[in-house]
C-alpha cells in the first residue's frame, strides 16, 4: 500500500468520529435548553439512539456478508450509499421543528436513523483494511492509521462544535460597570443571543451541522478516490456457509472475544457517559458556560 493509499483510508473515517464526538457532547444540552424536551425524555432519546447503533451492528455485518462483488468492490457501495442518508438523518438531528408535541418523536426518530446509519458506515469501512492488502503490515500501518486519524477527528468534531456552539449558551447576564447606571449598562451591553428565543440559537446549531456535514462529503470523496478495494482473497473454498445464529453462537462462545467485548463495552460506556454530561455539567452546576468549549479541547488534548 502506498502512503497516499493509507492517509486516503484514514480520512475517510474522520467524519463518523467527528460527526460522533459532536453529538456526544453537545446532543443532550441541545435537547435540553433548545429542544426545551424534559430530561427524561433527553435521556430516552440519547439510550434508544444508541441501543438502535447496536442493533444494527451484527444486521449490517450479516447483509454486507451476503453482498455481491461490483466494479467498485463490495464494501465500498455501502459506505457510498449510507454516506447521504447519514448526512441528512444528522442536519434534521440538529433541526427545531416548528411544532412542540411531536419533538420527542423527530429527535427520537431522527438520532436512531443516524445512529443506525453511522453503524451501516462504519461496519464496512473498518472491515474494508482486510481487503486493501494480502500483506499484514500493510493492514496494521493502515489500521494505524485509522485510527490516528479517528482520534483526530474526535478532537475536531468537538472543537468545531464547541467554537460555533458557545455563544448559545453564554451568560446572559451582563457586566456591571460601578461608575454607571446599570439601567444604561444593561441597554449598551454587545447584543447577546436571548435564552428565552430558540429561533437564534437554532440558527448557530443549523450552522454547526452544515459544516460537520460538509466534512462528510469531503471524507467520502477523498476515500472513493484514494482506495481501491480488492477482491477478497480470504474466501472460503466450500460453497456451505455457516448459517447466521449459529455462527453468531460459536463467536459469543469464545471466550477471548467475550472478555474483549466485555471490556470495550465498560470502557465505551464510561467515556459515553462522561461526554454526555461534561458540557452540562460545566454549564449548569460548575457556572463555566463561558468556558466549557475550551475545557473540552482541553481534555480531549490531554
Amino acid at each position: 500500500l502506498s502512503m497516499c493509499s493509507k492517509i486516503c483510508y484514514a480520512i475517510g473515517g474522520a467524519p463518523n468520529q467527528v460527526a460522533g464526538s459532536a453529538a456526544s457532547f453537545f446532543l443532550q444540552i441541545y435537547l435540553l435548553d433548545i429542544a426545551h424536551i424534559t430530561p427524561f425524555h433527553a435521556s430516552l432519546v440519547l439510550f434508544i439512539g444508541k441501543a438502535s447503533g447496536a442493533v444494527t451492528d451484527p444486521v449490517a455485518g450479516f447483509f454486507i456478508s451476503k453482498s455481491r462483488w461490483t466494479k467498485i468492490g463490495r464494501l465500498m457501495p455501502w459506505v457510498l450509499a449510507c454516506t447521504p442518508f447519514t448526512i441528512i438523518s444528522y442536519f434534521l438531528m440538529w433541526y427545531l421543528p416548528p411544532f412542540v408535541s411531536g419533538r420527542v418523536a423527530w429527535y427520537l426518530i431522527f438520532h436512531c436513523l443516524f445512529q443506525a446509519l453511522t453503524t451501516l458506515f462504519q461496519v464496512p469501512y473498518s472491515a474494508l483494511t482486510m481487503f486493501l492488502s494480502t500483506d499484514q503490515k500493510d493492514r496494521d500501518s493502515a489500521t494505524a492509521y485509522r485510527m490516528t486519524m479517528e482520534v483526530l477527528g474526535t478532537l475536531i468534531g468537538a472543537s468545531l462544535q464547541g467554537q460555533i456552539v458557545a455563544s448559545a449558551h453564554v451568560s446572559p447576564h451582563c457586566t456591571v460597570n460601578p461608575s454607571v447606571n446599570t439601567t444604561d449598562s444593561w441597554h449598551d451591553t454587545p447584543s447577546i443571543p436571548d435564552p428565552s428565543d430558540p429561533l437564534s440559537h437554532q440558527v448557530i446549531y443549523m450552522i454547526a451541522a452544515g459544516v460537520i456535514a460538509g466534512v462528510y462529503l469531503l471524507g467520502i470523496v477523498v476515500l472513493f478516490l484514494g482506495v481501491k478495494e480488492r477482491d477478497d482473497p480470504y474466501a472460503l473454498n466450500s460453497d456451505r456457509a455457516i448459517p447466521f445464529c449459529k455462527g453468531l453462537a460459536l463467536t459469543m462462545k469464545h471466550g477471548p472475544y467475550v472478555k474483549l467485548t466485555a471490556s470495550f463495552l465498560l470502557i465505551s460506556t464510561a467515556v459515553q457517559l462522561e461526554q454526555g454530561n461534561f458540557v452540562l455539567f460545566c454549564t449548569h452546576a460548575a457556572g463555566l458556560r463561558n468556558h466549557f468549549q475550551y475545557l473540552v479541547v482541553t481534555i480531549l488534548v490531554s
